[in-house]
């Protein structure tokens, strides 16, 4: 005899989805993990209850033990959208995953109901209905942990835009100050932001300053010849500002050589010789006046 045919977690299910319900959602109330902050109890409602449908037709129509079928798919596909959002939220996979979890006290609490005089049923019911409850919360903390990966991701993306401000201190003339360390990621962030800032300005100087930069070795070196590299082939040529003494002699100990990269203690002595080289000059407000009085 099928085991699975005789269960009667699809009838009761059906019967008592109501029940069960009630149940359900009194067991999320009173969970440690529980997150008020973050979700109304009106939308824990409606999640609970189109899942707990969603289940019951799923359990009703197809295989109770394979969920690889399709009649489980809706099932996934809400889970997945459900640990998604709530990562969003703000809910760790723990909390995400205790919403499936939290459904097996009144669960089977009613299938003891149900089989009282059926020790067996209830072991296999009870075993069956376990895996599959696991199995699904499972599934949940697998989509919120890559859910939570993408979101570090893109917030590390955002973080390495917003820490390369390429600024325009004159006309024509760009300035890209650099603070942190200069990695590889970074590199090719920094080399999208000048080389667009290039483009959209027509600037023919680019001042890249490392003051902001707390080591420079063999790497870092590299990392900015690449970028100078790529705004010459945009038609700008590059000055690097901040090379304080400890960097002037870590680059010299390790033989790296900048070319004939203008290279300046400070902006304002790299800003200075920008100036030049587009035949401008600062002056002083009192310079070139007469004796007049």
């Amino acid at each position: 005899m099928n085991r699975e045919r005789d269960s009667k977690i699809p009838e009761m299910l059906h019967k008592y989805e109501r029940e069960i319900l009630a149940d359900w959602l009194e067991q999320q109330q009173i969970a440690f993990t529980r997150r008020s902050d973050l979700i109304k109890d009106i939308d824990l409602q409606a999640q609970s209850r189109e899942f707990l449908s969603l289940f019951s037709e799923a359990a009703q129509t197809g295989s109770f033990t394979d969920t690889t079928t399709s009649h489980w798919q809706k099932i996934y596909d809400f889970l997945g959208a459900l640990s998604r959002s709530r990562t969003e939220q703000g809910f760790t996979p723990s909390e995400t995953a205790t919403f499936v979890f939290s459904l097996k006290q009144p669960l089977f609490a009613r299938l003891r109901k149900d089989y009282s005089r059926d020790g067996d049923g209830l072991a296999e019911d009870y075993w069956n209905a376990t895996l599959l409850l696991d199995k699904l919360g499972l599934y949940t903390t697998e989509v919120s942990q890559k859910s939570r990966e993408a979101v570090v991701a893109r917030q590390q993306q955002e973080l390495l835009e917003l820490s390369t401000p390429v600024v325009e201190l004159w006309e024509g003339i760009l300035a890209l100050p650099l603070i942190g360390t200069l990695d590889s990621a970074r590199t090719q962030v920094v080399m999208e932001s000048l080389l667009q800032r290039i483009v959209e300005t027509g600037s023919a100087i680019a001042i890249i300053d490392i003051t902001g930069v707390p080591t420079v070795d063999t790497l870092v070196a590299q990392h900015l010849l690449k970028t100078v590299a790529a705004a010459r082939l945009m038609g700008a040529d590059c000055l690097i500002s901040g090379i304080r003494p400890q960097i002037a002699q870590t680059l010299v100990h390790l033989g790296v050589e900048l070319g004939n990269i203008t290279t300046k203690a400070s902006l304002a002595a790299a800003f200075a010789v920008a100036l030049q080289r587009t035949g401008l000059s600062v002056q002083s407000r009192t310079e070139g006046k007469g004796s007049g009085l």
